[in-house]
Parts: C-alpha cells; structure tokens; sequence
C-alpha cells in the first residue's frame, strides 16, 4: 500500500513527505530498480543465447547490492538490498522476440529517470514510466507475482503461436528485498502513451454493477472512467471500418480464450481516446513531453501499439504507418469526428480461486449476478466480448476510403464477434524442450 511519510520513522528507507511503499521511500526504491536491473540484464549478456528449457521458468537468480559496494557491484547511498530476478533466460527470450535489444532496454531503464505515475487504479500499486514512453513498472503483489510465474510456460508458447495480441507484455520480474520487506516488480508495455493527449480514457470489463467512475475521480485532471460512464458518452459506440474491426475483434476473441483457459478473470480493457478534430479545435494543444521536454521518438518495440497488436496481412493494414498514427487505430464517432485509439487488456494476474467464487456468490444475492464484475471465467469472457463487440466497438456499413490518408501525423499533439472458422490452439507453438 503507497502511503506518504510526514517524518522519518516510516521504515529504514523513508523519509519525511515523500510517497512511500511498503516504507520504502519512492526515490528509494527507484534506485534500486535501476541499479537491480542494470546489474542483472548487464549479467545476462554474458550468457549465450539457447532454447528456452522448461526448468528455465522456475530459476530465481540473486545478488546482494551493499551500500559500500562489492566486487561485482557498485557503491550506492541506499540501505543494502537484494535483487532477485525470476526467469532471467525466459524473459530474455520475451524481449528479444519484440525486438527489444539489451542495450535498448538497459538505457529505458537504468540511463533515463523513471517517471511516476498517479495511480490508476485502487490497488495500492506504485507505477514508474521510463522517458521514452516504453516500458512500465508495476509493483505487485506477492500472489500475483507467483501467479505470473506459474502463467509463464503457457505465456511463452502463446506468445510464439502469436505476438499480435492485446495481452501485456511482460518484459520482466523482479524482487527488492531489504529491512525484512520484500517488493516485487512488473516490467510492462505501455498501453497509452505521452506523446498522444487522451482526451477520454476508460477502463471496461462489461460489467454494470459499481461501474461508473468516483466523484474524487472524476474531479481529475485526466480521469479514468468506466462502462457505465462509457455509455453515457458514447452510446452509439466507436465505429471502425470492416477490416479493422474484424482484426480487433479477432484479436480480442483469442486472447480471451487464452485468459479463459488459464482459469484468469476481472481483466480489463483500457481504452484511450484521442479526438483529432477536438485537438485542431484546440489550436494543437500540446500533450505530454518527454523528461527533457521533447516530443517522445516513435516506439522502437514490436508489436507494441495497438494497430500492430491488431493488424492482419491485408493491404488497407500497411497502410497506416506508425508516423501518420502514432500507432493508434484510426475510428469515427457516429457524427464522423475522426479518433485515434489506444487499447490493451490489463490486469490479467487474477485467477478465479475460491475467495473470488465466495464474492461472487454473496454479491449475486444482492444484486443481479450476470452484472457483477466477478465471474466464471468463462462466462466473464463471453459478457466482456458481448459488450466490446455490441457497446464499444461497431463496424462502419461504408468503407471509410481515404481516411488514413485524412490523418497527418502534425495534427497529433505530444503528450461483428465472428468465432466461426477460427482455430484457437491456446498452448501450442514455441521452442520449448521439455527437459
């Protein structure tokens, strides 16, 4: 839980008015991050590279980090800490199959500050986003953090069979332990970025009950607003034309199989909006920058914004380029104004065990069970897709021609459920030796 210190008898890493978590100051553990990781990914390179073994996915490596330094690590003006990475090999292999170089990796997120973001959501979580609008950092908790390693054999041969997906990326897991209190860490793809003002933004899961933003939410500056607000703002929905609806959709189908058949539910669909004609009324108001003021470079990550997580072979696809869009969709509203839109499935290190079953059932008492956000996995998958492909997402009767040609990468400011015919193959694919 993320809590702000007024003095300094927090815990041995905090100090007076600063935000901590689990009383390890913000600042803190930041340094530890990067010193962690720029150690353990500087290791790795060493290493030569190999197929990925089954045993590949239980290893824990660990170093401790003294303040005084040692042999293999450097001096630090934070307490001694130790640095476990989980799945080193693993991981490894996640980054180089999006493209993700060392070097790349090592400068996102050791060379540049990391940012820290409001947070999102009321899990308590802390968030750092590097300068370069790449990655995201997420401290979970200790049961989700064993969850994702008990999801990453079938995640890495789902990732094989298909790197188009909404899913997150995991790009690595890590613990800091120090003073008895252990942290653990998420490194992610980030969903919505910087560069773009979003000037919606939504977190869906197709539910009804409780699902309409706070008033202390929506009093924020950029608030995150959910189903029942969506169809409030948007009854008619947001329109797509036939090939990239049909791709989204499709992707969407998939991946929630993928979630349902690893037994995973009360994951959500966070969706950005950026209206480019809101933006040209505004003068090309400018978004978010990077650190050091400058307009974000285009995302060097595979597979990392949401139209190549959804794009097919077809031509219409190729062309749109990630300059003209930023790597948005490109939709309308039911008045013609012109979108981009940003989106990936989040939340997913839930699975459905009894604590959720028992929530379920005594909420289902009160209230109708089919709106609750707790559910099967199964049927969560299905009322999910129901709502994204009837509520959120439309397909446009008329093809939409030239309309990414209408869309100039200057006016972006810095800052249909078909299952017929699909194979679905959740485990199957990869490298993998068993051995």
């Amino acid at each position: 839980m993320s809590t702000t210190t007024e003095n300094g008898m927090g815990g041995p890493w905090s100090t007076s008015r600063e935000k901590t978590y689990k009383k390890t100051t913000s600042s803190a553990l930041k340094g530890a991050i990067q010193l962690g990781i720029g150690y353990t990914v500087g290791n790795l390179t060493s290493k030569p590279d190999r197929d990925v073994l089954m045993q590949d996915f239980y290893v824990v490596e660990s170093v401790f980090l003294p303040s005084e330094g040692s042999n293999l690590t450097p001096a630090h003006h934070y307490p001694d800490f130790r640095f476990k990475t989980y799945a080193p090999l693993a991981f490894r292999y996640f980054r180089d199959l999006f493209g993700i170089k060392p070097d790349d990796y090592l400068y996102s997120l050791v060379n540049e500050p990391l940012i820290e973001l409001t947070n999102p959501g009321a899990s308590g979580s802390l968030f750092y986003l590097t300068s370069d609008d790449e990655f995201i950092i997420k401290t979970v908790q200790h049961k989700e953090a064993k969850f994702l390693q008990r999801l990453l054999p079938g995640y890495y041969m789902n990732l094989n069979q298909n790197p188009r997906t909404l899913l997150p990326k995991f790009y690595g897991l890590y613990c800091i332990q120090s003073g008895g209190i252990n942290i653990r860490l998420v490194v992610m793809n980030n969903v919505l970025p910087r560069s773009v003002k979003m000037h919606y933004k939504y977190d869906l899961k197709g539910s009804t009950y409780k699902r309409r933003a706070s008033r202390k939410e929506r009093e924020k500056a950029c608030p995150t607003y959910k189903d029942l607000d969506f169809q409030d703002m948007h009854e008619e929905g947001l329109y797509f034309d036939a090939e990239t609806y049909n791709n989204l959709m499709k992707t969407l189908q998939r991946d929630c199989r993928v979630l349902e058949s690893f037994k995973i539910m009360d994951y959500s669909l966070l969706l950005g909006v950026h209206v480019l004609d809101q933006n040209q009324r505004d003068g090309g108001e400018q978004g978010q920058a990077g650190g050091d003021g400058r307009r974000p470079v285009a995302q060097r990550v595979l597979y990392s914004t949401a139209m190549e997580s959804i794009q097919g072979d077809g031509k219409a696809a190729e062309a749109l380029t990630t300059d003209d869009t930023m790597g948005g969709i490109p939709a309308k509203t039911h008045r013609e104004e012109k979108l981009l839109i940003f989106l990936g499935i989040i939340d997913i290190l839930q699975s459905y065990r009894f604590i959720k079953k028992l929530e379920h059932s005594w909420k289902a008492l009160v209230y109708d069970g089919d709106s609750v956000s707790v559910h099967r996995p199964g049927f969560y998958a299905s009322r999910f897709l129901k709502f994204m492909s009837t509520r959120v997402f439309r397909k446009t009767q008329r093809k939409s021609a030239g309309f990414s040609c209408a869309i100039n990468h200057r006016q972006v400011p810095s800052q249909g459920d078909d299952r017929k015919g699909f194979n679905f193959m959740p485990c199957l694919g990869g490298r993998i030796r068993m051995a």
